[in-house]
């Protein structure tokens, strides 16, 4: 009885995979993508524009364009 019971569950969970294939996301999944990579951009321009940040590229660009080969 336990290995028909099983069997079935199987056969309906890969069963539902198989016919959703997973095409796509759906629009909810979409908008909390969206949503992370803006704050991840947030984020990552607050950084870039740190005075300390900043202030460490101006010197490293600086640096390469003085630099004589």
């Amino acid at each position: 009885m336990y290995k028909a019971v099983r069997a079935r569950m199987r056969a309906l969970v890969c069963g539902a995979r198989a016919a959703r294939g997973d095409a796509g996301m759906v629009t909810s999944e979409y908008a909390m993508g969206i949503i992370a990579a803006v704050a991840f951009a947030a984020v990552l321009y607050k950084v870039v524009t740190s005075g300390a940040v900043s202030a460490e590229l101006q010197g490293i660009v600086k640096q390469a364009l003085d630099a004589r080969m």
